[in-house]
């Protein structure tokens, strides 16, 4: 482990083997036979430290060292043993017991303030940064509001870097940053190294990490579609605790559209990583030409630019604007706001009788117009979905606005949750 201005950066990665890991030593002459058993009981205490970490962080209050055996079935001998060495490894933090409570009084634990990760994200009208920790809180936030269609991305870039070394300043003093993943509009390499296409930005092939890897020296760095990591935050809100729903068809709506496909509380990404790009699934084939190089796409209905301009409005409308608009009897404000309702309900009752997921969740700026598209979109849903009869379908708003920088840092932090022996402070 690293410090680095007060900041401890976390280097440990999954997979990767640390001095004293039992994956790192070497077979030794005359100790052969015992070494099997010395990886098994290493094995045993990793999974288990598991088991007691994902316990403490997905209990709605905190639980004590006899909740967490009665939670898990581990012993309390084993359970005592563990919770000290998430303690005393910073991952776990241990309260005043309560006074006036009968008995040995017991101490609460809960996930560490300390250990923290970044979320970054860039769109096309919006550049964020977030500092979370393992308890889900956001500890530090920084985040602008430019015009970044068609931008340089070297810009847009710098920008994000200044809110990024705001929220690393808010770092907890003795604290860590065991990650930083960064959220973008468009096509994401395999790899998780570069964006091949933002069509909203005008980006294309752009290695975006270059310009902040000083701010972030040794952290272990992940780049995602910004709609996959915004389904993320919303699937696990926080490390190791589940959200409101494990199979949903996310759609984050801002300038574009984008998607996320969640089944089992997993994203699906799709043999390339490139599944979910719902919003360039035709609505009017040969109709409106799209900056992607088709046509007729949903994005060209249900996206702010095409609605503004269907409405008449500047560009720099906001969708919370139009829906006042709208509400308030604008006609040319509510015709745009209705065909943006009629293309997503038909889109997604597509999508629904293909994936057969009952909930469709509405994040990023289209969210300030669920109260007057949901309706529509769930008629649609209800009339075009076949097994609409024998399944719930509901449609629900995110209320995080910037819910790829959420879902860029909870990701690392749900990495230290399913290996905290990897994490742990020494």
């Amino acid at each position: 482990m690293r410090t680095v201005g007060g900041m401890q950066l976390d280097r440990t990665q999954p997979g990767h083997p640390q001095p004293g890991h039992p994956q790192s030593g070497h077979p030794q002459s005359g100790r052969t036979q015992a070494r099997p058993v010395l990886a098994h009981q290493s094995s045993l205490r990793e999974v288990n430290l598991g088991v007691v970490l994902r316990s403490v962080c997905a209990a709605p209050e905190p639980l004590s060292r006899a909740g967490v055996a009665a939670t898990t079935g581990l012993t309390r001998s084993t359970v005592s043993r563990l919770a000290d060495e998430l303690v005393a490894g910073g991952l776990l933090e241990e309260g005043e017991a309560a006074l006036g409570t009968p008995g040995r009084p017991a101490k609460p634990l809960r996930p560490s303030t300390r250990v923290c990760a970044v979320g970054l994200q860039v769109n096309a009208a919006h550049v964020a940064a977030r500092l979370i920790d393992l308890r889900g809180e956001v500890v530090a936030e920084s985040r602008s509001e430019p015009d970044l269609v068609g931008s340089d991305p070297i810009g847009a870039l710098s920008l994000l870097a200044d809110h990024l070394g705001t929220v690393l300043a808010a770092t907890p003093q003795g604290g860590r940053v065991v990650g930083a993943g960064l959220a973008l509009p468009g096509v994401v390499d395999g790899t998780g190294e570069r964006l091949l296409l933002a069509p909203n930005l005008g980006w294309r092939d752009v290695a975006p990490w270059a310009g902040l890897r000083e701010q972030l020296p040794e952290v272990p760095l992940s780049l995602g579609n910004e709609a996959n990591l915004a389904a993320h935050a919303f699937t696990q809100p926080a490390p190791g605790r589940s959200g409101r729903s494990s199979h949903f068809l996310y759609v984050s709506g801002e300038i574009g559209i984008g998607g996320a496909v969640v089944t089992d509380s997993r994203v699906q990404t799709g043999r390339h990583g490139f599944a979910g790009e719902i919003g360039h699934m035709p609505f009017r084939p040969g109709d409106d030409p799209c900056p992607c190089g088709s046509d007729g796409c949903l994005e060209r209905y249900a996206g702010r630019l095409a609605m503004t301009r269907r409405a008449g409005l500047p560009p720099s409308t906001t969708l919370a604007e139009l829906d006042r608009l709208a509400e308030a009897g604008h006609e040319p404000s509510r015709e745009a706001v209705d065909l943006a309702a009629e293309a997503l309900g038909v889109v997604l009752a597509g999508a629904v009788n293909l994936l057969d997921v009952p909930m469709i969740v509405l994040g990023g700026e289209i969210g300030d117009l669920a109260d007057r598209i949901a309706p529509r979109v769930q008629a649609r849903l209800r009339a075009r979905v076949m097994a609409a009869d024998w399944m719930p379908l509901e449609v629900v708003r995110d209320a995080d606005d910037v819910a790829g920088a959420s879902g860029g840092a909870l990701l690392h932090l749900a990495r230290v949750v399913s290996d905290p022996a990897q994490h742990l402070a020494v």
